[in-house]
């Protein structure tokens, strides 16, 4: 069994895996709001010790509790690895997670848990390890461009912020390489996009990283710039909308279904933005394999994405635009996809490790 999880700044995703043939197969998943708790081994134990309860509601004080008085479902000894992908950069096994104040360290986990081999991937190198495990339908082709062209490949997944991984082509298969590239800085390509990096400069007091207008953050940077310097009309029965539910889940329905222009303004702008930054992910990486968009907001915005603005930015790199209309662009669908490479690098680690494969063991039993 593998205990998988995708750490981010809002939720933790865990999971149980086993395998069935060779493949990964789920045995349960459970989200967790991240900041009610205190530490990632009390979500841990929490999801182990209560397999038929939904703990998302969970206030921080209750989960601990439970979790100091549990005894986890599983034995410890059933679980032969555990992965879990997190916003950042890893070193040595220890990494400080950019939104939450945990600092984890893979040893301490491990000693904590029971659990004897644990590793901590970068989120979008989870992701990269992810795709190999999708099957057909959970990828949607945005630009077909050349799919029998083998070579590297990008991931670039927009959510909560911008994360950005190398795919590199070894020969037999892709090697996920960690990347901060979400981090540099933004820029703008016409008149409205300097607009929108001078605006942003001055409500961010300095510098402006691409993060800050393709994310989750960003989408609500850029629809401000457009309300307040643009001037674009907001109407009521939106601003309501804004302040009482989920802004990106309001922003990017009220885009597709053409019901508010400032909103479908401000999804273009983003989305146009999105595809110039994939495109500079793909012209460094020579993607020639194809380019991936992760994350959560790729899949909710697909009307969006195929209307055009994502298209034509990555498509507009002069004299190598031809490299890109070469390129295919997928979309994940998956929202397991971390998960699954969670798992799937767990696993593969741990045989190295003991000399026992469990995926190998499945295509036998």
């Amino acid at each position: 069994m593998i205990l998988a999880g995708d750490v981010g700044g809002t939720k933790v995703h865990l999971a149980l895996y086993d395998f069935e043939g060779g493949r990964l197969k789920p045995i349960r998943d459970q989200k967790f709001p991240a900041g009610d708790y205190p530490s990632l081994d009390i979500v841990v134990r929490e999801f182990l010790a209560h397999p038929e309860s939904s703990l998302n509601q969970a206030a921080p004080s209750a989960a601990t509790e439970a979790s100091s008085k549990a005894t986890p479902g599983p034995p410890a000894e059933q679980i032969i690895a555990a992965c879990f992908g997190c916003p950042g950069p890893v070193r040595n096994g220890r990494i400080q997670l950019t939104n939450l104040p945990w600092v984890l360290d893979a040893r301490d986990l491990a000693a904590s848990l029971g659990i004897e081999h644990i590793f901590l991937l970068n989120d979008l190198e989870a992701n990269g390890y992810g795709i190999p495990e999708l099957s057909p339908d959970k990828i949607c082709t945005l630009h077909a461009g050349d799919a029998t062209a083998v070579g590297h490949r990008g991931l670039i997944s927009a959510g909560t912020g911008l994360g950005e991984c190398l795919l590199i082509w070894d020969g037999k298969v892709h090697r996920p390489i960690p990347s901060e590239g979400g981090h540099t800085d933004f820029a703008p390509r016409n008149d409205q996009e300097i607009a929108l990096l001078q605006y942003l400069r001055r409500t961010l007091n300095g510098r402006v990283s691409f993060e800050r207008v393709v994310s989750g953050i960003g989408i609500k940077n850029v629809y401000a710039f457009l309300r307040d310097q643009e001037k674009m009309e907001e109407p009521e029965w939106l601003r309501d909308r804004l302040a009482n539910e989920d802004p990106n889940a309001v922003l990017g329905t009220t885009a597709e279904d053409g019901s508010s222009p400032i909103a479908h303004e401000a999804m273009r702008l983003f989305s146009a933005a999105y595809g110039a930054e994939a495109g500079n992910l793909a012209l460094k990486v020579l993607a020639t394999g194809g380019l991936y968009l992760g994350g959560g907001i790729a899949p909710k915005i697909l009307k969006t994405l195929q209307a055009g603005p994502f298209m034509e930015a990555f498509l507009d790199k002069g004299r190598l635009s031809p490299l890109l209309e070469a390129t295919p662009v997928r979309v994940i669908l998956d929202d397991t996809c971390a998960l699954l490479g969670a798992a799937a690098f767990a696993e593969a680690r741990a045989a190295e490790i003991t000399g026992h494969s469990q995926r190998s063991a499945s295509l036998n039993a």
